[in-house]
C-alpha cells in the first residue's frame, strides 16, 4: 500500500491504533489530529501482529487480561530515532495497541513557528522572561501543550539558571534540564516531586499537570516566594482555568497575585500547500463565525486544499497551534477577588484586547493557513464570542 512506500512518512503521524473487533480487524492512523482508516488485516494476523509489537515493546506476551504500557526506539536514518509509546488494552475481542510516536527531528522549539501571533507572542515571552510567577497552558489532550511548555523552557535553558521538570511521561529529553519521570504507583507524583524541587534551588520548575490541590497548592507558594513556575491544566479557555483553580480550593487571592499569565490553545490542520486554492464563502456564513459585516462583505480571504498525492487528498498537510492569552492585569484581578464568572472574565479580558480561539483562528483563515471548516470543528465551544465580538474589536 502506498502508505508504507517510505517509512519517513511515519513522520507526519501521530498514534497509530490497532484495533479488533469480532468479525473486523482495523488499523488507523491519526494524521494531522484526524483519524484515518488505512487497513484491515486478515482476522488470522490479530494475535501474531499483537504480540511481536508486545515484545519489541518488551511487555508479557503472556498477559492477555491487563492494560500494559512500553516503548519502542527505532533507527531511521542516519542520526534519525523514533520514540514509539505503546500502550495495550484487554478488550472484549482482543488486545487493542495504541502507539504514540515522538519524533525528536520533527519537534519545533521555535516560539515563533508554533503559531503565535505578534502580539500574543509578545505577551507570552514577556510572562515567561518574568522572574517569578505562574504560567498555565490549558486545553485538552493532543492540543499541543507540551510543545508549548518545551519550547518556553528551550528559550529559557541558560548555564545561570537551574530548571527541574515533573513529567507524566518524559516526552522529549532536553539537555541541560533535570527532568522527572512521575510514578504514581510508588508515591513519586507531581505533588511530591514539587516538594523536592524546592529543595534543590531551583529557577525554573515545570510541572506536567496540576491534578488536584496539593499539587496546585505546591505550585502557587513555588510562584509567590520567587520562582517561575509553567503547568497545565485541562480547561476549555483560559478564563475558565481560573474557575477551575477556585473550585479545587485554591483562594482568589492568592490566583491573582501568583498567575501571569494563562494561554489556551488548540491545533488546527494546515491547508497544504501543493493544492491550496482561493474558495467563495457566504457572507452570512462568515458573519455567523464572527468577522466583522464590513469585512465578510468587502471579501474576506478563505482557501481550501484541492487534495494531492502529497496531502494523501485530505487537503491538509501538518498543523500550527491557535492560542487565547489572557494576561493578569488589574482589572481581571478585581473580577477574580469579587468572584465573577468565566464568562464575565472571559468579557473583560476582550475588551483589554484578547484575541479568543475563534477570533484567533479566524485570523489564521484570513492569513491562508487554514480552512472555515477547520474553525468550526477547532472552535466550537468558542462560538458565542466569536459573534458577539469580531475581530476588530
Amino acid at each position: 500500500m502506498s502508505t508504507f512506500k517510505s517509512f519517513n512518512r511515519l513522520r507526519w503521524k501521530h498514534q497509530i491504533h490497532i484495533e479488533p473487533y469480532e468479525k473486523l480487524f482495523r488499523v488507523r492512523f491519526r494524521i494531522d489530529g484526524v483519524l484515518q482508516e488505512i487497513m484491515s488485516p486478515p482476522l488470522r494476523l490479530k494475535n501474531p501482529l499483537v504480540s511481536r509489537l508486545k515484545v519489541m515493546a518488551g511487555l508479557d506476551i503472556a498477559e492477555r487480561r491487563l492494560t500494559q504500557d512500553g516503548r519502542i526506539k527505532l533507527k531511521m536514518g542516519i542520526g534519525g530515532e523514533l520514540d514509539i509509546r505503546v500502550s495495550v488494552l484487554p478488550t472484549l475481542f482482543g488486545e487493542k495497541v495504541v502507539m504514540r510516536l515522538l519524533d525528536k527531528s520533527n519537534l519545533q522549539l521555535d516560539m515563533a513557528k508554533l503559531g503565535f501571533d505578534p502580539q500574543t507572542l509578545e505577551d507570552f515571552q514577556e510572562a515567561i522572561h518574568k522572574p517569578f510567577g505562574m504560567i498555565l497552558i490549558t486545553g485538552p489532550t493532543g492540543s499541543g501543550k507540551s510543545t508549548t511548555l518545551y519550547s518556553a523552557l528551550s528559550e529559557l535553558n541558560k548555564a545561570d539558571v537551574n530548571i527541574s521538570t515533573a513529567e507524566d511521561p518524559v516526552e522529549y529529553n532536553l539537555v541541560g534540564i533535570n527532568q522527572v519521570q512521575v510514578r504514581e504507583q510508588i508515591g513519586l507524583n507531581f505533588a511530591s516531586c514539587l516538594r523536592s524541587f524546592l529543595r534543590q534551588d531551583p529557577d525554573i520548575i515545570m510541572v506536567g499537570e496540576i491534578r488536584d490541590l496539593e499539587t496546585a497548592q505546591i505550585a502557587v507558594k513555588a510562584a509567590l516566594t520567587g520562582h517561575l513556575v509553567l503547568s497545565t491544566l485541562h480547561t476549555n479557555d483560559a478564563p475558565s482555568t481560573i474557575d477551575r483553580l477556585i473550585n479545587m480550593g485554591v483562594e482568589p487571592f492568592l490566583l491573582t497575585s501568583s498567575i501571569n499569565l494563562i494561554a489556551a490553545q488548540r491545533l488546527v490542520r494546515r491547508i497544504c500547500d501543493k493544492c491550496k486554492e482561493p474558495i467563495e464563502v457566504a457572507p452570512e456564513a462568515l458573519i455567523n463565525l464572527g468577522v466583522d459585516a464590513s469585512e465578510a462583505a468587502g471579501g474576506f480571504p478563505t482557501f481550501r486544499g484541492r487534495g494531492c498525492n502529497n496531502c494523501n487528498e485530505t487537503g491538509y498537510r501538518g498543523r500550527l497551534a491557535i492560542y487565547e492569552i489572557l494576561v493578569m492585569h488589574e482589572g481581571l484581578k478585581e473580577l477574580i477577588l469579587k468572584s465573577a464568572s468565566a464568562a464575565d472574565l472571559k468579557r473583560e479580558a476582550v475588551k483589554s484586547g484578547m484575541s479568543t480561539l475563534r477570533m484567533s483562528a479566524l485570523q489564521k483563515v484570513r492569513d491562508g493557513f487554514t480552512t472555515i471548516e477547520e474553525t468550526i470543528r477547532v472552535t466550537d465551544t468558542d462560538k458565542g464570542f466569536g459573534s458577539v465580538f469580531s475581530l476588530g474589536f
